[in-house]
């Protein structure tokens, strides 16, 4: 086999079309609503989920402190995500039809900078306050169970805050980079044609 094919050489001789602007820009407002929509609906869940833990405790008026606290890690953790998740509702409106490529390109790397803090500290920090208020909060009801179905209760639980972890979690931050991440490049190949 006597020819062989340069594959760098060929790729580093293809011309790049730069991004089409309008294309770009109507990609750039799906991202915005669909950010937006997105945090309002979470804001929403968070806030019905807690008035119905806080429904919960009232209602059931738990003994033990365990229980209590749990109840409350539960609340502290969704207050804390919701917190910070709200954060980027300023960055997702900054977005607006007249800004030049560079504004754009600026409130993208904005948006990036806060989703990976969220996506790894406050997630983190989300699960943990989570796991070990859902685990404190069912020890009362898992001390009036029998052993075997109180061990299947913890071990059915802690299975679904591993399968969000470390499968769900992982696809959805995935799939949200790969997102901004491809708006990013494509407003810094405009953002060098127009310097250039």
């Amino acid at each position: 086999m006597g020819s062989s094919i340069d594959f760098k050489d060929l790729w580093s001789k293809q011309t790049v079309s730069p991004p089409d602007i309008n294309e770009l820009l109507v990609k750039l407002k799906q991202f915005k609503n669909k950010g937006i929509r997105k945090l309002i609906l979470t804001s929403i869940l968070l806030v019905a989920t807690i008035g119905f833990v806080a429904f919960i405790w009232y209602i059931f008026q738990p003994q033990l402190i365990t229980t209590k606290i749990g109840i409350t890690l539960t609340i502290l953790a969704m207050l804390v995500f919701m917190f910070f998740y709200s954060k980027l509702a300023v960055s997702y409106k900054a977005i607006d039809g007249q800004q030049s490529n560079t504004e754009y390109l600026q409130n993208l790397i904005a948006i990036q900078v806060k989703q990976k803090f969220l996506q790894s500290r406050v997630l983190s920090l989300y699960f943990i306050l989570l796991g070990t208020g859902i685990c404190l909060y069912l020890y009362e009801y898992a001390l009036k169970m029998p052993l075997y179905i109180a061990i299947a209760t913890y071990f059915v639980t802690l299975s679904w805050f591993a399968l969000n972890w470390f499968y769900l979690r992982p696809k959805q931050v995935k799939k949200e980079r790969d997102k901004i991440n491809d708006l990013i490049s494509k407003f810094e190949v405009l953002t060098k044609q127009f310097e250039d």
